[in-house]
């Protein structure tokens, strides 16, 4: 529906300018009639003549000026208002100086050429001037304002652009994060296996042999996986990203942690938690604390000493947070990239869910995050 709109955007102007010249051919007729007719012919075919070229696009420059210039030198008052037209053109089109020459030749030739329709008598030479410098200056002005709108239009586009690259790289940097986070969480997992897998295969002396032979099987799959999940997914961690311990934090430690420092820094947060983290999958407890850690910071952007409400529930069949803040007074001393509920969103969308941010009535805010578990879970988070 957008090209078809531009198509006829650019249909009624072109429809409009066919009738300017039309209009001008009809009134060089009328205006050779008004005088004598003796050259009615050859008024109305110049005036035919360049009326073509200025509707033509490809003879616009320099056929259409040239021909103007000298079919109004010669026949004088008909043809000055396709003249103007022309005038207009090459005002449009930064040709100003172009303009003013084709207007001073056609004026100063007028006055030794055909004398009945002559541009300087006394009914006429107070228009002879007026109309061209009318037409130049208002061309000066179309033209300016024509290359200001586009100029306008590219900065919207490279604008639309750079937000589109800005969004695309905050979901390149949250899909990063994840698999940062994941490599840390199932290496820490599998090194657990492989060490206490390891320690069983030490007092294999009082385990049954194939129980022996198992485990160490076990402990040999499991250093392999630790190996392949380090070569696959430790390419993916940002060499200037933080050591492997703190990317634990998330797992580690729970919301509430993060809550109490959100209260040693000033802001009231009243958290409610439903259920426990562990009946939940570890991506989405590292989700809920990424919602929760965003919504937090932009509460103390944009509504700083608003209270925060914070809502968790783990429990099948999805898991569920809602972070509600109301107005307050906006911060002027943070800056931030504007994209981290890109990144948000990209990660919940990434597990299944849907997350929702926008006002919530009376000036409030409210960021809310659905996360569908898996199949197969049980309601004590445990796999069937």
């Amino acid at each position: 529906m957008g090209p078809v709109s531009s198509r006829e955007g650019r249909r009624w102007p072109a429809y409009g300018r066919g009738a300017l010249v039309a209009s001008c051919v009809v009134a060089a007729a009328l205006n050779d009639m008004s005088f004598d007719g003796r050259h009615l012919a050859a008024v109305v075919t110049a005036a035919l003549v360049c009326g073509t070229a200025l509707l033509v696009p490809r003879l616009r420059w320099p056929i259409a000026p040239l021909l103007v210039t000298v079919a109004t030198a010669w026949w004088g008052w008909p043809l000055l208002p396709l003249l103007a037209v022309a005038l207009f053109d090459l005002a449009v089109d930064r040709r100003a100086r172009v303009a003013v020459g084709c207007a001073v030749a056609a004026l100063g030739t007028n006055l030794l050429s055909y004398r009945a329709t002559s541009l300087w008598t006394a009914q006429s030479y107070a228009s002879t001037l007026l109309l061209p410098v009318l037409a130049v200056l208002v061309g000066l002005w179309r033209g300016g304002r024509r290359r200001l709108v586009q100029a306008l239009a590219a900065d919207v586009e490279h604008l639309r652009v750079e937000s589109q690259l800005r969004e695309e790289a905050a979901r390149v940097a949250e899909r990063s994060r994840i698999a940062a986070e994941m490599h840390d969480v199932l290496a820490h997992r599998l090194s657990l296996i492989a060490l206490h897998t390891g320690v069983l295969v030490t007092k294999g002396d009082t385990l049954p042999a194939p129980v022996v032979e198992r485990l160490g099987l076990l402990r040999t799959a499991s250093v392999e996986a630790l190996t392949d999940l380090r070569d696959v997914l430790g390419v993916l961690r940002d060499p200037d990203a933080t050591p492997a311990g703190a990317a634990l934090t998330p797992v580690m430690r729970d919301v509430g942690e993060l809550a109490d420092e959100a209260r040693a820094a000033g802001q009231h947060v009243e958290l409610t938690t439903d259920g426990r983290p562990e009946q939940a999958p570890t991506t989405h407890r590292l989700a809920v604390h990424r919602v929760v850690q965003e919504a937090l910071t932009n509460a103390r952007k944009h509504a700083d000493g608003a209270p925060v409400t914070v809502r968790i529930d783990y429990r099948p069949p999805a898991t569920l947070v809602e972070v509600t803040n109301p107005a307050g007074t906006p911060r002027t001393d943070t800056v931030g990239s504007g994209y981290g509920l890109v990144g948000l969103r990209e990660r919940v969308t990434t597990l299944g869910g849907h997350l929702n941010a926008g006002p919530a009535g009376a000036g409030a805010w409210r960021v809310t995050a659905r996360i569908p578990h898996p199949l197969g879970i049980e309601q004590d988070g445990t796999p069937t």
